[in-house]
């Protein structure tokens, strides 16, 4: 009896110790897309098409407002030809006020923001989102003004969400972002380790590879402690 007992407790500490996890990994990559600048630097009131980044997307997102999202490519032909369309359709939805949700419309560098293109499982240029909250819609239509602004106005309900474990402001989606970044730091840092400050790249690796072991035994120090410390209260 005792042993079921502390297994169950032991299961809700290690749930615990993971949702602490989850939180602090999904702090730090809103906070790495935020950058602190003054009112007058955010995304504008205009009619045109909205441009997003990783440092501006969840602070714009957060007003309130459905948002209709491209995830495009600069050399995407398909894109570029879509584009005097798409700068249409936000004049239309920007102008117009829906009875069911106001919708914004903007766009994403898809090439350049990969963490956000990880977000949402971006696999080809353009994709179009429809993002009210958490729920997420992909339009899997025609791209035309009509069918995307039909999509994000009456017939949006007809698409099924993506499940929030697996979208973009579920656990999968930030874990993907949050790897990505992470990636990305690292390539970051080796390249200075090895163009600023001249090491070689071997020892360059080292150098990473020794950072990452200590990071890593100091997360399992901190949650053992943690979970003992737990399980002894108990």
């Amino acid at each position: 009896m005792k042993t079921k007992i502390h297994s169950v407790l032991l299961l809700r500490r290690m749930t615990f110790a993971s949702f602490l996890i989850a939180t602090i990994l999904l702090s730090w990559n809103n906070w790495a897309g935020i950058e602190f600048v003054s009112a007058a630097a955010a995304p504008e009131k205009a009619e045109g098409v909205i441009q997003l980044t990783a440092k501006n997307f969840d602070k714009s997102l957060s007003d309130g407002n459905a948002w209709l999202i491209e995830f495009y490519a600069p050399w995407c032909s398909h894109c570029t030809r879509f584009a005097p369309a798409y700068e249409a359709v936000a004049k239309q939805l920007h102008s117009e006020k829906n009875n069911k949700h106001n919708v914004k419309v903007a766009k994403i560098d898809g090439a350049a923001e990969r963490a956000l293109s990880s977000r949402f499982s971006v696999k080809g240029f353009p994709t179009f989102f429809l993002v009210n909250g958490w729920t997420v819609r992909e339009y899997a239509g025609n791209r035309s003004q009509e069918n995307l602004v039909k999509f994000a106005t009456e017939t949006y309900e007809e698409v099924e969400a993506m499940p929030f474990l697996f979208g973009p402001f579920g656990p999968m989606g930030q874990l993907r972002s949050f790897l990505m970044r992470s990636g990305a730091w690292v390539v970051g840092l080796y390249e200075n380790l090895t163009e600023t400050r001249g090491l070689k790249p071997l020892i360059a690796m080292a150098v990473l590879c020794f950072g990452g072991i200590v990071v890593g035994l100091i997360m399992i120090v901190v949650l053992g402690v943690f979970m003992m410390s737990k399980m002894k209260q108990d």
